[in-house]
């Protein structure tokens, strides 16, 4: 078995979720040929680094990712550190020729983002965006299904996803709220239906701060300006004409991690409900309307965990969670390095999003419909 080591950079939330499936991947997947682990953990502190790397067992920890990066024994670098952060360790990775895995968003400014659109010709590595919500079995169903005509053209679409901790007035402001809602909410369900449907030819979007101070974390008695908003609402036009919207929201008062999208085509129409991706729900003209409504309506497909092998482990039956598409999502990514094949959202996505938000930024900003 190939085994492929890891540097990884920051052990906060979602290097937690990333190590949870480099540790985990060989439970759920019954093969042979690759895997990987963990060797280096970077932190910003020595202190949390020895913390990390002790929760990791055994492996380097260290507070500068260039020494991770410039180690010839890593071949991958896994980049989980806030998103102002991502640009300097993906060109450094794309320098050094690492293989790189890389939470979204790919970086934080149309002015990194160049740079990393002009390291491309150059770069030899393999490369992937975490973008999770592609890799459940009822959104990989749906691609299947709208790829295979199954529901016609489009003719209208709409998506959101929402949380509503900012709900609040009295949530502290960190990081997250700081980069803004479109670029860590918006990013998912934006790629979602971009993989889903294709390119978009003109959006116009408004988007909304709710409070403009929040208590700042660790000193609630201090208020800080908001600057990033906490939703966004995107008007989008697909090639054929067909229109829809998407929308991203942290403001969602009672909302939890709620990924949803409604696409409607002339043959069919597809359905994922909140909080329920054991499901996709789908409906064909093509079944029979009569007698007495015939065997017409909604589809309950019971998607579940049923990946297609070498996954099987825990059964196909059993309830999915939220980190099973990121198990799959990192799956995906190894094979392709493995394959030397990308299988999975490379940089050149992760570039288009970054382009669809500075987009959505101009449109909110001058309130006008602005062309793809």
């Amino acid at each position: 078995m190939k085994i492929y080591r890891v540097g990884l950079l920051g052990f906060g939330f979602i290097g937690k979720v990333h190590a949870y499936g480099h540790r985990n991947i060989p439970l759920f997947y019954d093969q042979q040929e690759f895997g990987s682990v963990i060797t280096g953990v970077c932190t910003s502190r020595p202190a949390t680094a020895r913390q990390a790397a002790a929760r990791l067992g055994g492996v380097r920890p260290v507070d500068d990712y260039r020494s991770l990066i410039d180690d010839p024994a890593i071949d991958i670098i896994d980049i989980c550190t806030p998103n102002d952060c991502h640009a300097a360790a993906v060109l450094a990775a794309m320098a050094a020729g690492k293989h790189i895995y890389c939470d979204k968003p790919l970086c934080a400014t149309p002015a990194e983002a160049r740079r990393i659109e002009a390291a491309l010709p150059s770069y030899c590595g393999i490369a992937q965006m975490t973008l999770q919500n592609r890799f459940f079995p009822s959104t990989l169903r749906a691609k299947e299904l709208i790829d295979a005509g199954e529901i016609g053209d489009i003719l209208e679409f709409r998506a959101s996803y929402l949380h509503g901790g900012s709900a609040d007035p009295h949530a502290p402001f960190k990081w997250k709220l700081a980069a803004g809602t479109a670029a860590d909410l918006g990013s998912h369900i934006l790629d979602l239906m971009h993989h889903l449907l294709g390119d978009f030819t003109e959006l116009s979007a408004v988007t909304h701060i709710a409070y403009p101070f929040r208590p700042m974390a660790g000193d609630p008695s201090r208020l800080v300006p908001v600057t990033a908003e906490d939703n966004m609402l995107v008007t989008l036009q697909l090639p054929n004409g067909a229109g829809g919207t998407i929308s991203a929201s942290k403001i969602a008062t009672g909302a939890e991690d709620e990924v949803s999208f409604e696409i409607y085509g002339s043959k069919g129409a597809l359905k994922l409900q909140p909080m329920n991706f054991d499901k996709l729900f789908f409906y064909s003209t093509a079944a029979p309307a009569s007698p007495l409504g015939g065997k017409r309506g909604w589809t309950a497909i019971d998607c579940g965990q049923r990946y297609p092998e070498p996954a099987g482990f825990p059964t196909p039956k059993a309830a999915i969670g939220w980190l099973r598409g990121h198990l799959h999502c990192l799956y995906t990514f190894l094979e392709s390095v493995h394959r030397r094949q990308a299988l999975g959202p490379d940089l050149r996505q992760g570039l288009y999003l970054q382009y669809l938000l500075e987009k959505i930024r101009e449109s909110a900003a001058s309130g006008k419909r602005v062309k793809l």
